[in-house]
């Protein structure tokens, strides 16, 4: 049996904290263009978090990638 190492970077972003936070579509598109922005690379995973603060919901994605050995 062989085995395979690779690496996995990753990175979490959130909206700013107050009005707005809450707005999933909004981080949606700022995690997109973050992507782009790491050029050819291959994601392997998105998560979801929510955190409850005062202002209410404030979710975060946190995104695993890894980077396409063709660069």
């Amino acid at each position: 049996m062989t085995s395979t190492e690779y690496e996995t970077l990753h990175f979490a972003q959130a909206n700013p904290a107050g009005p707005g936070q809450a707005d999933v579509p909004k981080l949606l598109r700022t995690i997109a263009s973050t992507i782009e922005g790491l050029g050819t690379v291959t994601v392997a995973d998105l998560i979801l978090h929510n955190e409850v603060t005062a202002d209410g919901d404030w979710p975060s994605i946190t995104v695993y990638y890894s980077k396409n050995d063709t660069e």
